[in-house]
């Protein structure tokens, strides 16, 4: 089998300017071949030339950027040659642990390394293939050329294209028929024979006999049908090994690790039957131990054990709960079950680590460890495993001679005193190691009851702390809000001391107060009425009618403002007949002379009451004139409909 591995070196496929350059190695029996640096276009031709059986990869993000660039690269492989993902397919990992899962290492800051190494994993059956394209093959025999508008010769030029499609077409359906293949065909009739000929093939895209390919005339495309989402099938059907931890009772937890000691399944129902309890460890992989956290195993785990033939564990002595508490710390759950059935495979897992470090220190690289430490844990002697692994039978061990037996020698009486003596000072050297042991027991359980009175220390100084910074964030709330009032008060303060003003005016008779306005706008407007109120019979002073509108001053017509004293220059003449039209008095300056503090000023009441006379004066005439201008029209407008009459009537 030929393997390519390939491994980004430097560059993107999301990059337009710095296209991705690979380490590509070759992997042929389970031996390297050799490492080289390729660019993506070389990649193809190497891939077109050679047909490799798999290309392994440690992430599809190294050969396309998104599911379409994924189709496209996928098509453009040979039919036999399988891409293939070697840290998983939905639930990825790192390339170290798939390769420390054949007890392989690498430098994984080099990409040559990460090549070999992706390759050799996917040679011995690491990974999963990505398939992208349905059971069905699409085949596609068109026109390579268009035939245009043509001179004298454009029939028979349309004929000899048209009849090449049709002789492709019958070359592909006899190929087709030839390898027993079903298929449906479209043809589009044409002048001459067809211009297009559709086959969907009822076969992966590997098995049909035909090739994409282009002529003169005639161009054939080959493509599987695409599937609506990206699948992944294991390269290897075996399933993985598992340690099996059962909590049997009205909640069943089962919990299952992996022989590296990785979580694969842990959940709890009180509605699991025996054979349910199966099928869940079934889809989950080969339980190899099953174990439980008491020493006696219950018959109901026993039952279990034996439906899979795995190997018993029960502890020496049932584990208490501060010992399931120390092992499962590391993870999560949901149930005191869930804890259970976790910690019996935790504490079974943990009897077998030195046993599978040795083992991976005497095996060699390329070997699947959990295939050979489930063979060892059977029983079975490392040297033969190895040997069956590799498929080379064992050597068979010549037998020796049996070497001359040494005629006995009498017992002397120094030796026996010397092996009691011996035996005497083993006891006592195992007595004392087994008061050390339970010595150190004790200082364990001292350190975890300090371990849980210091977690006590610091979870009360952790919800303290949250109280304090809750508490801080409030008093930090109040003082904002403590802000905003002050700022509002001292903004009522100068409100209510301009208002005083325009009261102390309002009392005198000889002046009338005035409200200044800063422009003569709806804004303007709305901030004088923020600041010191707009109520009827007030007389507003604006300096400037720029910007001015129709808008702004029916609004002032309709708060029922007395007058209007316009500064500066001469008002507008639109203006001056929109304030008619609206019946707002509007005087200048220079008849008013208003006198003028800041937001706030007076004028001569006398002044005042001759200019807004002689508005309504001016008002009275604008009215006639209104008038008569109204019924001008309705004159005009009635003399002109009774024209129109007369001419009706002839």
């Amino acid at each position: 089998m030929k393997v390519f591995g390939i491994d980004i070196i430097k560059g993107s496929v999301r990059s337009r300017t710095r296209r991705p350059v690979y380490a590509l190695a070759r992997v042929e029996d389970g031996e390297v071949q050799g490492v080289e640096e390729v660019t993506g276009f070389r990649l193809q031709r190497l891939l077109a030339t050679e047909e490799p059986d798999i290309l392994a990869v440690d992430s599809l993000q190294e050969v396309a950027a998104d599911q379409r660039e994924l189709h496209v690269f996928l098509q453009s492989l040979p039919p036999a040659t399988k891409l293939v993902q070697v840290t998983g397919g939905e639930k990825k990992e790192s390339l170290g642990k798939v390769a420390a899962r054949y007890n392989i290492s690498f430098n994984k800051f080099d990409p040559y390394a990460e090549a070999r190494t992706t390759a050799r994993v996917a040679a011995l059956g690491a990974g999963v293939e990505v398939i992208a394209f349905e059971n069905t093959t699409d085949i596609v025999v068109s026109r390579h050329r268009s035939p245009g508008r043509g001179g004298w010769s454009q029939n028979r030029y349309v004929r000899k294209i048209h009849g090449a499609v049709l002789q492709k077409a019958r070359e592909i359906e006899g190929r087709l028929r030839g390898a027993g293949l079903d298929y449906e065909k479209k043809e589009t009739k044409a002048f001459g024979g067809f211009s297009r000929v559709a086959f969907r093939v009822k076969a992966p895209r590997e098995m049909v006999p035909v090739h994409s390919s282009r002529g003169a005339d005639v161009q054939v495309r080959v493509a599987g049908r695409q599937l609506d989402r990206i699948r992944f099938e294991p390269l290897s059907g075996r399933p993985r090994y598992l340690i099996v931890g059962l909590d049997p009772g009205t909640t069943t937890g089962i919990a299952a690790v992996d022989l590296d000691g990785n979580l694969v399944l842990l959940t709890s129902s009180r509605q699991m039957t025996m054979s349910d309890i199966v099928e869940e460890l079934y889809r989950a992989g080969k339980p190899l131990i099953v174990a439980s956290d008491v020493q006696q195993m219950p018959y109901s785990v026993e039952k279990i054990r034996r439906a899979f033939n795995a190997i018993p564990y029960t502890p020496k002595q049932s584990l208490s709960v501060e010992a399931k508490y120390d092992l499962t710390a590391p993870f999560s759950y949901t149930n005191d079950h869930e804890r259970d059935a976790l910690s019996a495979a935790l504490d079974a897992y943990r009897s077998l680590q030195n046993k599978f470090r040795n083992i991976a220190k005497r095996v060699g690289a390329g070997y699947d460890l959990d295939e050979v430490r489930a063979r060892v844990l059977r029983g079975q002697p490392l040297d033969t495993v190895l040997a069956d692994l590799q498929g080379v039978p064992a050597a068979k061990k010549e037998a020796k001679p049996a070497a001359e037996t040494e005629p006995e020698r009498p017992v002397e009486d120094e030796r026996v005193m010397a092996l009691d003596g011996m035996v005497k000072r083993l006891r006592s050297y195992v007595q004392e190691l087994q008061d050390d042991l339970r010595e150190r027991d004790r200082e364990a359980e001292q350190l975890r009851q300090d371990v849980r009175r210091a977690r006590s220390a610091a979870e009360r100084k952790i919800r303290r702390d949250a109280e304090l910074a809750a508490k801080d964030a409030a008093i930090e709330s109040l003082r904002e809000q403590l802000r905003g009032e002050r700022r509002r008060s001292r903004r009522l303060k100068k409100r209510l001391e301009r208002m005083q003003k325009v009261a102390k005016l309002e009392v005198s008779e000889d002046y009338t107060p005035l409200k200044v306005l800063d422009s003569l706008t709806r804004e303007a407007v709305r901030a004088l009425q923020e600041e010191i109120g707009i109520a009827g019979e007030d007389v507003l002073y604006v300096p400037r009618t720029h910007g001015w509108g129709r808008g702004v001053v029916k609004d002032l017509a309709g708060t029922g403002v007395r007058a209007l004293v316009v500064g500066g220059e001469p008002p507008d003449p639109h203006l001056i007949r929109a304030a008619r039209e609206s019946d707002l008095p509007l005087l200048p300056a220079e008849t008013v002379r208003p006198e003028i503090r800041g937001r706030t000023g007076a004028a001569l009441t006398g002044a005042l009451d001759e200019a807004i006379a002689e508005w309504e004066e001016e008002q009275k005439e604008f009215r006639r004139e209104q008038e008569a201008e109204r019924v001008e029209y309705l004159f005009k407008e009635y003399r002109s409909e009774r024209e129109k009459e007369v001419r009706r009537g002839g």
